[in-house]
C-alpha cells in the first residue's frame, strides 16, 4: 500500500501551531508578530455560548482583512455536533483560512462528512476542491484513538494532533502524568498512535499542548522528546512557548553538517554500486538517507525565511 508523504503546512513548515482565543482584538494583532508557523483562530472553547455567533463574525472580519504573510491561517470550528458548528464551517469556508482544525471527531465517516461539506463549498465558490485543509484533534473521545489510521488517509487531512485534556475528562483520569512529570501509560500510547496514524496517513503529526505554562524546562523536555520520536511540531497556548517549541523542531547545526556528510557519503557509495555501508561506525541505507534529506530541506526552508 501506498502513502502519502507526511506534509507540511499550506506555507511550509508547521514547528509551532499557536492558538488564538476568537473575538481577542489584542490577542489577534499580537499573534501576527510572534514566530509561530501557524496560527490557530479558536472558535471552540476560548468563546463562551452566548459570544459564538459575535466571535465566529469578527473572526471572518479578521481573516478578510488580514495578510497572514508567511503565518499558516488555521481555524479551530465548532464541534459538528453543537449549535454552532455547521455555520461556523459555513462562514469560515467563505473567507478561505489555509485549514479547518476539527475537534472531536470520533470516526472516518465524521471526516468525510465534513470533508464533502467543504467540497460543495469549494465548488460554490469556483476554488479548486482540496484548497482548505483539515487538521484533526483526534483523540478527544477514546473511540476516536481507535480510528486515528482511517481518519488519517481522508486525502483532505494534512495534520492530526491529540489531547490529554479532554480525553482525561472522558477516562474519568484522576491525573495525566506521574509525579516525575511524564504521561501515564494511556496518554503515552494515545500519543504513540496519533504519531503512528498521521505518518502512515501521510499527515503532519503535531504534539499535544504543555499546560504548565510557567515550566519552561518541561516544555523543552517535552518538546525533544516528541521531535525525537518524529512528530514535525507542537501546539502552544503561550507566546513564551513559541521559542522553546521552534528549536525543538528545528535541526541543529551539528544535526545539519552531520546530514550533509551523510549524504555526500552516500553519493560517493551509490557510485561504487552500494546503498547499505558503514558510516562513522554503524551501518547506514535508504533510510538514513531519507532522514538527512529531510533535514536539509528543513534547514533550507528556514533559511529562506530568514534570508
Amino acid at each position: 500500500m501506498s502513502h502519502r508523504t507526511p506534509a507540511q503546512g499550506a506555507k511550509g513548515l508547521r514547528r509551532s501551531l499557536h492558538f488564538v482565543p476568537g473575538g481577542n482584538d489584542r490577542m489577534f494583532a499580537k499573534a501576527l508578530a510572534l514566530p509561530a508557523d501557524s496560527l490557530i483562530l479558536d472558535l471552540e472553547d476560548s468563546v463562551t455560548p452566548e459570544n459564538k455567533e459575535a466571535a465566529r463574525e469578527h473572526m471572518s472580519n479578521w481573516i478578510s482583512a488580514t495578510d497572514f504573510g508567511a503565518q499558516e491561517c488555521l481555524v479551530r470550528i465548532n464541534p459538528q455536533d453543537t449549535p454552532w458548528g455547521r455555520d461556523d464551517l459555513d462562514a469560515i469556508m467563505e473567507v478561505m483560512p489555509d485549514g479547518i482544525v476539527l475537534p472531536k471527531v470520533a470516526t472516518r465517516s465524521d471526516v468525510d462528512t465534513v470533508d464533502a461539506m467543504m467540497t460543495q463549498l469549494e465548488a460554490a465558490m469556483k476554488v479548486e476542491v482540496g484548497t482548505v485543509s483539515l487538521l484533526l484533534i483526534g483523540t478527544e473521545v477514546p473511540e476516536a484513538v481507535f480510528n486515528l489510521p482511517e481518519m488519517a488517509r481522508n486525502s483532505r487531512v494534512d495534520g492530526i494532533t491529540w489531547g490529554a485534556e479532554d480525553l482525561s475528562g472522558a477516562l474519568g483520569a484522576k491525573a495525566k502524568r506521574d509525579e516525575q512529570g511524564n504521561y501515564l501509560e494511556v496518554f503515552s500510547f494515545v500519543r504513540s498512535v496519533c504519531l503512528l496514524a498521521s505518518v502512515a496517513g501521510g499527515a503532519h503529526p503535531v504534539d499535544a499542548v504543555y499546560v504548565d505554562i510557567k515550566n519552561s524546562a518541561g516544555l523543552e523536555r517535552e518538546s525533544k522528546t516528541a521531535a525525537d520520536m518524529g512528530y514535525r511540531g507542537k501546539i502552544t497556548i503561550h507566546p513564551n512557548q513559541i521559542d522553546i517549541v521552534n528549536r525543538a523542531f528545528t535541526p541543529s547545526e551539528t544535526e545539519i553538517s552531520e546530514a550533509a556528510e551523510l549524504i555526500a557519503a552516500f553519493d560517493e557509495q551509490q557510485a561504487a554500486g552500494k546503498m547499505a555501508f558503514t558510516h562513522k561506525g554503524q551501518m547506514v541505507d535508504v533510510p538514513h538517507l531519507r532522514r538527512a534529506r529531510e533535514i536539509l530541506a528543513i534547514a533550507a526552508h528556514i533559511a529562506g525565511q530568514t534570508s
